[in-house]
């Protein structure tokens, strides 16, 4: 948009048409903004909000608000339901900072099923400069029933639509707003956000220039049907179930197998795929008890380790990996991932009785993909659209990580590099694996760290990200720092100094 010149500078005429955008006054200031006129777009509400003054509609642990929220700056809220189907009802927010906007769009994912706005990952935008947009993704709430069955066209808004149009509104109103385009989009989100990224990259590679892929979701078919297979492989016969009070035995054994593989004791795997350790290691030499485990379970560990194949002995997913024994409740715990089990039961057999205990991982896989595969799966390789344009792909994945198994990551990032080469790759993509990190945060490992700094140093800078700098915080304070390592690369103890200090790494591929 080129605003027109005109006697009063804080009014600007909207003239774009390629957004379908009409004619109106006034659109400078916050409250202006609900006379914006969009395709397929009903601005809802925009209001002027306080420092300090925002409250989330969603209620928090124990209904607080997070501390974040109290330390916002002032900023313009945005409201939007979008429409770009006779089925579809996407909400949206868009924050604009009312002073000391950067000039950029930080849009933010999403978790699991969505269902809601991410108003947390919204307020760290803001709160660094960023006007910021996120989506319910087009349906309200978390339970899938409730628009999966009969609602085609919310699935798709689900699987990759609202995103789109959700970023193609939100610099809409940004122009609106400010009288000019941001300078520079970025897409930011782990797990369901990952798969968004993802999705983004493939799909529309004009609508960002830097985008996070954390922990991604994006091979959703084998994805899910492996957590459900997890569940099935400690569930069909319950000799097999791994009590949660084992799961520290059968983590400390790993570590004392593997922890000193990476030259430093650490209490944390820096490349479990170096591990070899065998739960049979733990095998109960008479009865059961609380520090062994029987023949079925170490049957089981071993399963989870290695994940799903076909009759042939073919991988059809990756294993979890050594190291993130802690977590195993995740998926194999008293009952499945209710987002798998719910995948698997209203998108693949739209049937609220089918039973996990029945999936068969070659079957079941294969009847997923030739369903829905190719609407919800995001796992083309083909970013050569999204670099040709200058757009930066960071990806990042805990290697502790007990929902979404990690090597799904590199998977997809060596699916880029042998389509488009390792050059090609390199100049515009790289993957973090981060040691000890679950799933998008935590752990024992260093998972502190700020992706969107070195993604915008990357975009605006040239400068690409060869180390990123992470901190391991405990109880407020940090007490480890560490490099991550764009892969295959790892973190190198140099020999000398403190082993809890970044400076005394490098970055090798060993």
């Amino acid at each position: 948009m080129v605003p027109l010149a005109m006697t009063r500078p804080t009014t600007i005429l909207v003239t774009i048409t390629a957004f379908g955008i009409a004619p109106i006054f006034g659109a400078s200031t916050c409250e202006n903004l609900t006379a914006l006129k969009l395709k397929n777009t009903s601005i809802t509400m925009a209001e002027s909000v306080a420092a300090g003054a925002f409250t989330s509609p969603l209620p928090g642990p124990q209904g607080k608000q997070p501390q974040s929220f109290a330390n916002l700056p002032a900023f313009c809220r945005v409201a939007a339901t979008l429409t770009p189907s006779s089925d579809s009802e996407i909400k949206i927010e868009v924050w604009l900072p009312a002073t000391g906007w950067n000039g950029n769009l930080q849009s933010v994912g999403n978790g699991a099923w969505a269902g809601s706005i991410s108003y947390p990952a919204m307020a760290t935008a803001l709160a660094a400069g960023y006007a910021t947009a996120s989506t319910d993704t087009g349906h309200s709430g978390g339970n899938p029933a409730t628009f999966i069955p009969a609602h085609p066209e919310k699935v798709i808004d689900f699987e990759y639509r609202s995103v789109h149009e959700m970023t193609v509104a939100a610099k809409a109103i940004i122009n609106a707003r400010y009288g000019n385009d941001p300078k520079y989009s970025y897409w930011n989100g782990c797990s369901t956000g990952g798969r968004q990224a993802l999705a983004e990259a493939q799909r529309y590679a004009a609508d960002y220039d830097g985008i996070i892929a954390g922990a991604a979701a994006n091979y959703v078919t084998h994805l899910q049907g492996a957590q459900v297979w997890s569940a099935a492989v400690v569930h069909k016969d319950e000799a097999s179930y791994i009590p949660p009070a084992k799961y520290a035995i059968l983590h400390a054994a790993v570590l004392e197998a593997c922890d000193a593989l990476d030259g430093v004791k650490d209490g944390v795997l820096e490349n479990p795929t170096k591990c070899r350790f065998d739960p049979e290691k733990l095998l109960c030499k008479d009865a059961d008890g609380p520090s062994c485990l029987t023949a079925p379970q170490v049957q089981a560990a071993r399963q989870l380790y290695a994940g799903p194949a076909d009759s042939r002995g073919k991988s059809l997913f990756p294993g979890l990996e050594r190291g993130s024994e802690t977590g195993w409740a995740t998926l194999s715990g008293t009952r499945p991932m209710a987002l798998a089990d719910e995948t698997y039961k209203f998108l693949v057999f739209q049937d609220a009785n089918w039973n996990y205990l029945t999936f068969n991982a070659e079957r079941d896989m294969a009847v997923a993909d030739q369903k829905v595969g190719a609407t919800v799966n995001s796992i083309d390789p083909n970013l050569k659209p999204l670099f040709d344009r200058g757009g930066k792909l960071l990806m990042y994945h805990g290697w502790a990580d007990p929902g979404i198994p990690p090597q799904n990551s590199v998977s997809y990032y060596k699916s880029v590099v042998e389509k488009l080469g390792p050059s090609a790759t390199s100049n515009s993509m790289r993957l973090f694996m981060v040691p000890g990190m679950g799933h998008c945060q935590g752990g024992d490992g260093t998972s502190t760290f700020s992706m969107i700094n070195a993604l915008s140093t990357w975009v605006e800078q040239g400068k690409a990200p060869d180390r990123i700098e992470a901190s391991r915080v405990r109880n407020g304070k940090t007490d480890r720092t560490r490099p991550l390592c764009p892969y295959p690369q790892v973190a190198v103890y140099n020999g000398s100094g403190s082993t809890d200090e970044s400076a005394n790494f490098s970055c090798k591929v060993q």
